[in-house]
């Protein structure tokens, strides 16, 4: 009796071992998400903040949209996340629009054009993604 159920459990351990592997090399996904929503979210910052007026604003908007868009379709057609994942992405969301807040009202009032506030800035709003997906690639 007791050599079936030895069997099962190193059975089922082989297989949990097994779906781990396949989680971890699934969920790799996120890490490019990450990276590229930081990557994304600097140049938006850059070309609102330092381009002409309509034209920068234009050119950043349809860029992070386009972006977001073609991000969220990515996200959709992945397989497999990480438990936690949902709680992560929200506080990705959150910490980028606080900075970006924080960035954003302070440097179209007062700084429209000044690449001292700007660049800056957008090494701040892509840190999120950025450490996101270095914290992302060591799990």
């Amino acid at each position: 009796m007791g050599e079936y159920a030895s069997h099962d459990a190193a059975a089922a351990l082989a297989r949990v071992r097994e779906l781990d592997s396949t989680v971890r090399r699934g969920s790799k996904w996120y890490v490019r998400y990450q990276v590229i929503y930081g990557c994304a979210a600097a140049v938006m910052v850059l070309c609102i903040g330092l381009l002409p007026s309509p034209h920068g604003v234009a050119i950043g908007t349809g860029g992070w949209i386009a972006t977001i868009a073609g991000l969220s379709v990515y996200a959709a057609r992945q397989r497999v996340s990480r438990r936690g994942f949902g709680r992560r992405h929200v506080g990705l969301i959150m910490v980028w629009t606080l900075l970006y807040l924080a960035v954003l009202f302070p440097g179209v009032t007062w700084h429209q054009g000044a690449a001292s506030w700007w660049v800056p800035g957008a090494v701040v709003v892509a840190l999120p993604g950025l450490i996101g997906g270095y914290l992302e690639a060591r799990r």
